[in-house]
């Protein structure tokens, strides 16, 4: 009932726009965007500017057309070098059960799955980036980075 009040309502020229609409539409169908412009243009014969060209729709999983390396004199990166980030280092990991987590405490024992001596994963909001050791610095805990993942690794492992 609302949609045949809405109708009444309208006036004859935004009916008549909307059966053009559902006309276009209904013979659409498997339409390219060349012909969606092509019946753009043609509704609106005399634009009162120039339409911009279209840029090429690049594809998702296509690689980068130009592999640059990144520096401070390329393209402005004063957008990005201010946005904080989360670095964690991992001495390893291992799975427990629910029940075994509830009777930890303290002086408790939980076994990793790491060798004494391995390296420490450098995650950087999860992605590992690089490697590294302990080394202490004015008494505190720090990293020495030993091996850094190349960019084009670190996007293999995404994918």
């Amino acid at each position: 009932m609302a949609d045949e009040n809405e109708n009444e309502a309208s006036s004859p020229e935004e009916q008549a726009l909307a059966d053009e609409w559902a006309a276009a539409l209904s013979e659409a169908g498997d339409a390219g965007q060349d012909d969606i412009d092509a019946m753009l243009a043609a509704s609106n014969p005399a634009p009162s500017a120039p339409a911009a060209p279209r840029a090429p729709m690049e594809e998702f999983n296509s690689a980068p057309k130009v592999n640059l390396p990144v520096n401070m004199e390329g393209p402005n990166l004063d957008v990005i070098l201010d946005i904080p980030v989360s670095i964690s280092m991992e001495v390893g990991n291992t799975d427990i059960t629910i029940r075994n987590l509830l009777q930890l405490n303290q002086g408790s024992v939980i076994e990793l799955d790491r060798l004494a001596g391995e390296p420490l994963d450098v995650l950087v909001n999860g992605t590992l980036i690089a490697h590294g050791e302990v080394v202490v610095v004015n008494e505190k805990f720090g990293i020495r980075l030993t091996d850094v993942i190349s960019p084009s690794e670190r996007i293999k492992k995404l994918r």
